[in-house]
């Protein structure tokens, strides 16, 4: 029988981008709901405001993590140039540095001596980099794609409380905002730890506890503005 296994380590640049967008849309976004919602703000104000949050927020979170993984692109291209030059310049070092690493995971000097020249010989930048640098060559960080993702889970994220709010009645919006927003959150926690191979409970309740907050101090701070607009 085949062996079959499935690992989420492959998953982690998207997922990261995904799950934190959608995270910081829907929290961001009710927050600022909550706020303005408390200090008396009608229903064509605090639409505007949502979609102004999910605009900006989207647009910050692209250029943000456009930036952020440019960066580490960036370093790991450099990287591997170095490591192509010393691969060049010093191959003796270069090997006895790989034979040292394999040894350090256990295997004998003369089979990690071995095991260095044949590994060296079939792609020697390749081994180097997935087994020194901790790089694959051909799989490095994706701007473009964490960009996208990034801003596209917020907007998603920042449409639940949105849609909460045209929905619900006056005296019910910040409640309703709250109950879904730590709803969502939380399921979002869940599928996050889910996707990641995690358990599931302990990231569920950290997203809570941690949006409950921010929800409570921006309604404090929208009750230190109780002004009737809209």
């Amino acid at each position: 029988m085949r062996h079959h296994e499935e690992h989420a380590g492959h998953r982690a640049s998207w997922l990261r981008a995904g799950v934190l967008g959608a995270n910081d849309g829907l929290l961001s976004t009710a927050s600022l709901l909550v706020g303005v919602a408390s200090a008396s703000a009608g229903r064509s104000v605090l639409l505007a405001a949502g979609v102004a949050s999910l605009v900006a927020g989207a647009g910050s979170m692209a250029i943000g993590e456009y930036s952020s993984v440019s960066s580490q692109r960036d370093a790991e291209r450099a990287d591997l140039e170095t490591e192509a030059v010393e691969l060049e310049t010093m191959p003796r070092a270069e090997l006895a540095e790989l034979t040292t690493i394999y040894e350090q995971r256990g295997l004998p000097r003369s089979l990690a001596r071995e095991v260095a020249e044949t590994l060296t010989a079939h792609d020697a930048l390749t081994t180097h980099a997935r087994d020194e640098l901790g790089l694959d060559p051909d799989d490095l960080a994706r701007p473009l794609e964490a960009s996208l993702t990034s801003a596209v889970s917020f907007a998603l994220g920042a449409l639940v409380p949105l849609l909460v709010v045209l929905a619900a009645s006056a005296g019910f919006r910040v409640p309703a905002v709250v109950i879904s927003t730590l709803v969502g959150l939380g399921v979002l926690g869940a599928i996050g730890a889910r996707l990641g191979g995690a358990p599931m409970l302990r990231p569920a309740i950290r997203v809570l506890v941690g949006g409950a907050a921010a929800m409570g101090v921006a309604w404090l701070v929208g009750q230190t503005f109780d002004v009737a607009v809209g």
